[in-house]
């Protein structure tokens, strides 16, 4: 078992090589050609491509074979004095709104927002698009007395969190979450994955400057194109270790 293990990660390590060595849309060899160069099975071989297919380092191309896949877009995250900030994701973002209206918060939104279940909210729906693909689905809620006003250009047009200074809501901070899921049905025909497609799910709740919770977020991004990566200022004490493993700051999108 164990050789097998080392067999398996000697051909992914030289696929990798390949994938980062080759631009997108370059053939890798063939199976029984990698067998030949590296010594090792075809299911050894097969293993190692599905998995980097799995992941969306590689994509098939049915009876043509398989190829490095385009870069995934990057999110950087970098600690500051004690909180996060998060540079602009690499590619050009446009949203195309979904759904907007304004309903009740209800009690699960409420209680993050620090509303009544019956205030009112802009409940606004849309998908993200980078370099015009799709990649996240995002819903956002806003207290609708922060900005009465919002209209379906705001949530549209530029950087959402510029359209709130607009109104008079100054964001300050926020906190993040960031976990894996899979997509369903629906969150799969309108990203453009497999249903069951990997996936990163994000909760984010923002605060303005006043300490008023102004927006919560839940967004599903596409686990085989978009990646997380941190960069961590190290040697601080361990409080300003926590801070910044726990706070996000200004929206990326």
């Amino acid at each position: 078992m164990g050789e097998a293990i080392l067999k398996r990660e000697r051909v992914r390590d030289h696929l990798l090589e390949l994938i980062e060595t080759h631009p997108a849309g370059a053939p890798i060899p063939a199976e029984r050609v990698l067998c030949q160069q590296l010594s090792v099975s075809r299911p050894t071989v097969r293993s190692a491509v599905e998995e980097l297919v799995n992941t969306g380092l590689l994509v098939r191309q049915h009876g043509r074979g398989t190829f490095v896949n385009r870069a995934k877009i990057t999110q950087e995250m970098v600690s500051g004095t004690g909180s996060m900030s998060l540079p602009q994701a690499s590619g050009t973002w446009e949203s195309r709104v979904l759904e907007h209206a304004r309903i009740p918060a209800g009690a699960r939104v409420g209680r993050r927002l620090h509303l009544s279940p019956a205030a009112e909210i802009h409940y606004i729906a849309r998908l993200r698009l980078v370099d015009g693909e799709p990649m996240a689905l995002e819903y956002l809620h806003v207290p609708a007395v922060l900005a009465p006003s919002l209209t379906l250009h705001d949530m549209e047009s530029g950087d959402f969190y510029e359209r709130l200074r607009e109104h008079g809501v100054h964001v300050s901070e926020a906190v993040q979450s960031i976990e894996p899921t899979v997509t369903n049905e629906s969150e799969a025909s309108l990203l453009g994955v497999p249903v069951l497609a990997p996936a990163l799910l994000f909760e984010r709740l923002t605060t303005d400057s006043l300490g008023r919770h102004v927006e919560y977020v839940h967004s599903i991004y596409r686990g085989d194109r978009y990646r997380i990566v941190s960069r961590l200022t190290l040697g601080g004490s361990p409080r300003e270790t926590v801070d910044v493993q726990a706070r996000v700051g200004n929206d990326p999108f």
